[in-house]
């Protein structure tokens, strides 16, 4: 039974003040399934100033590059979601058909956060304090609906079937493209997700207005 693997990024687009970006609904995640739990970690990238605006410039500067824009461009962003997913299937055969007995998952998430270098004067570093933490929980919710889709997975898995398949390759296949449809759809609302977020007068746009002019 060998590890399938699927890895993902998911990213936090550096707004400018005022922010025109794109944003996402979150859906309602089911309860986790209790036999597994998903590993987070926490990388940071080191910026550095002594004002809000030159923490936010400093992001500018060092923020991770993800991705491209519509003209080809690589795009900085403020922070981003990843991760990595093995599974561990038990494909058997029965009569004539292929059934998917079990399947575990295995899913790291890791979230890249700003932090700046050095200390900051107390009514900066509260002013930061507010600013991470918007962050950090908007990027949870892009962790959140990830674990909601490998639950998903797990479901659709579960004891699915193909006839005719004594050899089990059929339903590698079929499986692969059933579990396409449901990593579109993350994909798709971690999209529409963000766009709401940053919009004029989302959450993410007061959030950087807020922490930048200290309003």
């Amino acid at each position: 039974m060998k590890p399938a693997i699927l890895l993902l990024l998911l990213a936090t687009v550096l707004p400018s003040i005022p922010a025109q970006v794109l944003a996402t609904v979150l859906p309602s995640a089911p309860a986790q399934a209790p036999d597994w739990k998903p590993v987070e970690k926490i990388d940071s990238y080191a910026i550095s100033g002594q004002t809000a605006p030159e923490l936010y410039a400093s992001i500018g500067e060092k923020g991770p590059l993800i991705g491209k824009d519509v003209v080809g461009n690589k795009v900085r962003v403020i922070a981003h979601t990843n991760f990595k997913l093995t599974w561990t299937r038990d494909y058997r055969p029965e009569g004539g058909a292929c059934i998917l007995k079990s399947a575990r998952p295995k899913l790291i998430i890791t979230y890249t956060l700003p932090k700046p270098a050095g200390p900051l004067p107390p009514a900066l570093q509260k002013r930061w304090d507010v600013f991470a933490a918007g962050v950090a929980a908007h990027e949870k919710v892009h962790g959140k609906q990830i674990v909601d889709m490998v639950q998903k997975i797990e479901a659709l898995s579960v004891g699915f079937t193909v006839a005719s398949d004594p050899d089990c390759k059929k339903i590698r296949t079929e499986l692969t493209n059933r579990l396409s449809e449901l990593s579109q759809a993350q994909r798709q609302a971690s999209r529409d997700f963000d766009r709401v977020e940053f919009s004029p007068g989302g959450n993410f746009q007061r959030l950087v207005l807020a922490f930048v002019n200290g309003d």
